[in-house]
C-alpha cells in the first residue's frame, strides 16, 4: 500500500475541480481508490426511499469522494504545500511542511 500526503482530520485546500479553491477538514480516506471525503466539499443530492433511518425518504444531500491528487495540506498558517518526511531529533520520522518546514 503506497504512502499518501493525506490523513483523518488533516485541513486541506482543493487545487483543481469545480470546489477549486475551497478548504475543509478530511473525514475519512479511502486508501485502495485514493480518495478522500472532505467536510462540507463536493455535495451530491442521492434520492432515497424511505426506510427505518429515513421514514420519510427523499433526496438526501452527503459529500462525494475527491481524487487526493487534487488535494494540498494546509499548515498551521493555512498556507498549501507539499509534505515530505524527515527524522527528527529522536530519530523517529516525522511529517513536515515543505514550504514552512513546521511539523504537521
Amino acid at each position: 500500500m503506497l504512502k499518501l500526503h493525506l490523513k483523518k482530520n488533516y485541513q486541506v485546500k482543493v487545487i483543481s475541480g469545480t470546489e477549486k479553491g475551497k478548504s475543509g477538514k478530511v473525514i475519512s480516506v479511502d486508501y485502495r481508490n485514493n480518495k478522500a471525503i472532505v467536510e462540507g466539499l463536493n455535495i451530491v443530492s442521492k434520492h432515497a426511499k424511505p426506510n427505518s433511518r429515513n421514514p420519510q425518504g427523499g433526496i438526501i444531500k452527503s459529500e462525494a469522494p475527491i481524487h487526493i491528487s487534487n488535494l494540498m495540506v494546509l499548515d498551521s498558517k493555512g498556507v498549501a504545500s507539499r509534505v515530505g518526511r524527515k527524522l527528527d531529533k529522536n530519530g523517529k520520522l516525522v511529517r513536515y511542511s515543505k514550504k514552512s518546514g513546521e511539523i504537521l
